[in-house]
């Protein structure tokens, strides 16, 4: 019974390669962090990673997932309502409500799950979803799973969303705009003083998703909501601990307290999986207490990445405009951003190609990720190298 779509899942997997759109994986034989070493035996600088403030290996948080190993166990073995949920859980959820302003959160296995179980039970056929047209993966198949109407504005465009919200109060009884807070591929923030003007105006919620912002933007890391200085006025907001969090596993809604409780009541991600394991959620809370004591990870990694942007633009990289720690360096052709990835990697640096379906057509690009792990001999060897290799290549 194989047979057939065998030969065509080959051939279509043959086709990807040709076009040179096949996505290999490295394989990381130490801890994550700045300094990483390969299966190949190369000892590379990882600007590639989610580990935008260098805790992806921090010995408070290893501790902490030891110290929960011994007093909590490995693993729950249950759902949250049916005996899945312990007080560590419930601590954590209080510590991310109180970092972002809001009034309660639920946890979820991932930040995929959290966009996924959001907008169904909270939403029916009679309400409208307003969606930026460049919003997550995660965000775009939960609002799939709702019966919600749709409506979708260009990327961060404001006369747009303008737009869709005049076009959905003529049939919608609720409205919700959502928006990423960070645009991962770009680096690009919302912005969400506007669209909070907006949503004030045509009386909308909001929901933005934080996945790459919480930690990196804000002063103190607490995400758009404090850029913008709007803290505490977002209806819903989604996020990981998978990223600047510590970069484990883990995700989160954290907003208005009706909505939470609605959805741990109907939020089928959360009433059907696993809750997450003790270790992971110690780590979370001593990740949280050491945010609130002090800002110096963040301060560092804004100053790498105004030292990096500034860098490479001085250089002649066609960069993205950013407000965040991703550093898009556009090269818009599919097979040159692998060519000039495998190249880096060459010089000791670890960056991944980005192309489509993960970005449009033609508009290729190298994402580098800056990260409080790495020093200012990183950043100096990672510059030296994109200059280096950019030349080979004709990009500069």
């Amino acid at each position: 019974m194989y047979g057939k779509i065998q030969e065509h899942l080959a051939k279509e997997l043959a086709n990807i390669k040709e076009a040179g759109l096949f996505k290999a994986e490295r394989i990381i034989v130490s801890p994550q962090q700045a300094e990483i070493s390969l299966n190949t035996g190369e000892n590379v600088l990882n600007f590639c990673a989610n580990n935008y403030l260098g805790l992806s290996n921090h010995p408070a948080l290893i501790q902490a997932a030891k110290d929960a190993l011994d007093s909590h166990g490995f693993g729950m073995s249950s759902v949250r309502f049916i005996c899945g949920t312990q007080d560590l859980h419930k601590t954590l959820e209080k510590k991310i409500a109180e970092f972002f302003g809001t009034e309660d959160t639920i946890l979820y296995a991932a930040a995929f799950d959290a966009n996924g179980g959001v907008f169904e039970p909270i939403l029916t056929a009679d309400d409208a979803i307003i969606s930026d047209s460049l919003n997550h993966a995660s965000i775009i198949d939960g609002v799939r799973l709702c019966k919600a109407q749709r409506f979708r504005y260009q990327n961060a465009d404001m006369d747009d969303l303008e737009i869709q919200l005049k076009k959905a109060s003529e049939t919608a009884r609720f409205k919700i705009i959502v928006t990423d807070g960070v645009f991962s591929m770009d680096g690009n923030v919302a912005p969400m003083d506007k669209i909070n003007e907006l949503a004030k105006k045509y009386d909308a919620m909001i929901m933005v998703d934080e996945c790459h912002s919480a930690g990196v933007v804000g002063k103190t890391g607490r995400g758009v909501t404090e850029l913008f200085d709007i803290r505490g006025e977002v209806d819903i907001i989604t996020g990981t601990l998978g990223k600047a969090f510590g970069g484990g596993i883990g995700g989160f809604t954290t907003g208005k307290k009706e909505i939470i409780e609605m959805l741990r009541q109907r939020s089928r991600p959360y009433l059907f999986s696993n809750s997450l394991p003790p270790s992971i959620v110690n780590a979370g809370i001593a990740m949280f207490d050491m945010m609130a004591e002090t800002t110096e990870l963040q301060d560092k990694l804004h100053e790498n990445t105004g030292y990096f942007m500034e860098k490479m633009k001085a250089a002649g990289f066609d960069i993205k405009p950013s407000k965040s720690a991703i550093c898009a360096v556009m090269l818009y052709d599919a097979k040159l951003s692998q060519d000039m990835a495998t190249k880096l990697l060459s010089e000791g640096i670890y960056v991944i190609g980005f192309y489509f379906p993960v970005v449009p057509k033609e508009q290729a690009r190298i994402r580098v990720q800056l990260s409080a792990g790495h020093e200012r001999a990183h950043l100096d060897k990672a510059i030296e190298a994109f200059i280096k290799v950019g030349k080979e290549l004709g990009v500069i």
